[in-house]
């Protein structure tokens, strides 16, 4: 019995034995290997110094080794640990993650920007340029008064320069302005040959000279220059020499007038069959390319073809520069005929050239027809030097393009003159559209793509022509227009403030209609 007992327990044993021989068996599990995986999100937005998670799902979902890897392709802009983001400096940066099983990866795009504080008016003022007797521009004997604003809401009122504002003197309004300052060539006549630079402030109804640099070897004349910002504080001021046979250039430092290089272009001459160049041209810089452009072409004194006025080149001329050695690096001419407007002040009154998000260079220009100044608006494309040929956006003229002010979004704020306006009587005189004085200048918006212009309108009806060909009477602030009219009908002069990015247009401050108001410029505050 005892035999059969010890039997049956070693039979037993061994049954346990092998089931769990068996079950040991069944607990081997085979490596799962990983196949991809995801990031999300797959963009990510940070401000300087603030942080964002970006999360890995490896895939399948039970796969054994499930770790992973972070980088980032430029870890000035951001950094990565373990799928937090932190944000170190204004760019983009590709965020990166990499399975260790298997080296599959996937990439997320952190924009990095900084916390923009919202804009503060108070810090800048507007002045207002007022001429005695008649519109200024064109002439240096006229009186012109600055009147300095904080505001042009309709809660400044009326604004005047009756006992306020500062006399410029032999200050011109053909002036530079940036930041807090003004700058321009100086003649101790007001007009024609001047003999220093002079950076000046209008502060308490006074022009308060801060700096003056004598000239060296190259002069200039008074209001007939043109200039170009390379940067912050480096100034070039250009144009042709006395006999205007030759361009010549003095580069500025404008934080304290110092003159840094000057010389002449070789490369610019008088075109045969040609007497000498235009006065000023227009001098811009695309700081996309790191360029400068000059605009300008050859003229001939009256002769019998045209005995009242010189005779211009009938296409202009293109010189493109480069800032650091002011050497020539390609000349072309323009594809069409015409003629760059606003050359006779090299852009010291109006804005004729303008930029936009792209680096395309629009030019206003006009051609003198039989029947009218036709306006254009030429174009160089982003990265060219040339004109296109194929691009005018200015389609449907009435007249002469006088200022181009890019707004965004592919449209321009223009200051325009219909030549088929009709005449006006003043006091019983007869004023033609086409006259200095002429009621037939209006605002619009100008589609660049499509040339369609739409006129500027108030309470759902087109503003009125206004008078002054030579005026700059609106500048871009703070995404806003702020634009003067000066009707036949009106008293006085009235501001309109243009809202970009809504569309709508309010009435503004009123400017004394005993003066001529011809310019507007925004000036920081000390």
């Amino acid at each position: 019995m005892k035999q059969f007992k010890f039997a049956w327990l070693a039979f037993m044993v061994s049954m346990m034995a092998f089931a769990f021989a068996s079950c040991a068996d069944d607990d081997e599990v085979k490596d799962v290997s990983v196949t991809g995986v995801t990031v999300s999100p797959s963009t990510l937005e940070l401000k300087v110094g603030t942080t964002g998670t970006l999360t890995a799902e490896v895939a399948p979902a039970g796969a054994t080794k499930k770790g992973v890897a972070w980088t980032s392709s430029d870890e000035k802009v951001a950094t990565v640990d373990n799928g937090t983001v932190t944000a170190v400096a204004e760019g983009t940066a590709t965020i990166t993650v990499k399975t260790d099983d298997g080296g599959f990866t996937a990439a997320a795009t952190v924009t990095v920007t900084k916390d923009v504080p919202p804009f503060d008016e108070s810090k800048y003022h507007f002045d207002l340029f007022l001429t005695v007797d008649k519109h200024g521009g064109m002439s240096s004997k006229n009186t012109t008064i600055v009147n300095s604003t904080a505001t042009l809401n309709a809660s400044a009122g009326l604004i005047s320069v009756v006992r306020e504002g500062a006399e410029l003197g032999y200050y011109t309004m053909e002036s530079i302005s940036k930041g807090k300052y003004y700058y321009q060539v100086y003649s101790p006549k007001g007009t024609g040959s001047g003999d220093r630079f002079v950076k000046y402030q209008i502060k308490d109804n006074k022009v308060q000279v801060v700096q003056e640099q004598p000239f060296k070897a190259n002069t200039f004349n008074a209001r007939s220059y043109t200039h170009a910002w390379i940067d912050d504080n480096t100034l070039v001021i250009m144009s042709a020499n006395g006999d205007k046979t030759k361009i010549i250039w003095t580069k500025l430092n404008a934080n304290d007038m110092t003159i840094i290089d000057e010389g002449e272009f070789n490369e610019i001459t008088v075109p045969e069959g040609w007497e000498f160049l235009t006065t000023s041209g227009i001098l811009t810089y695309r700081q996309a390319d790191n360029k400068l452009f000059y605009f300008y072409y050859a003229k001939r004194n009256k002769d019998a073809s045209n005995p009242m006025r010189a005779t211009n080149e009938p296409n202009f001329r293109v010189a493109v520069i480069d800032p650091a050695t002011m050497a020539v690096e390609s000349q072309s001419i323009s594809p069409v005929t015409s003629e760059m407007a606003g050359s006779a002040y090299g852009e010291l009154m109006q804005n004729s050239v303008m930029y936009d998000e792209a680096g395309n260079l629009y030019l206003a220009c006009f051609e003198d027809t039989d029947s009218m100044e036709k306006g254009m608006l030429l174009r160089i494309n982003a990265g060219e030097t040339e004109f296109d040929p194929s691009y005018n956006g200015y389609k449907d003229a009435d007249g002469k393009l006088l200022t181009v002010q890019y707004i965004g979004n592919n449209k321009a704020f223009i200051y325009a003159r219909n030549d088929n306006a009709p005449s006006v009587t003043v006091g019983g005189k007869t004023i033609k559209p086409t006259a200095i004085d002429g009621y037939s200048h209006y605002y619009a918006i100008l589609d660049l793509a499509t040339g369609e212009k739409t006129r500027m309108s108030y309470n759902g009806k087109e503003l009125a022509y206004s008078g002054g060909r030579f005026s700059q009477r609106s500048v871009i602030f703070n995404n806003k227009v702020y634009f003067g009219t000066n009707t036949k009908d009106d008293q006085n002069s009235i501001m309109y403030i243009y809202d970009i990015e809504t569309g709508n247009i309010e009435k503004g401050a009123e400017v004394d209609g005993g003066f001529f108001f011809d310019m507007i410029r925004v000036i920081e505050n000390d």
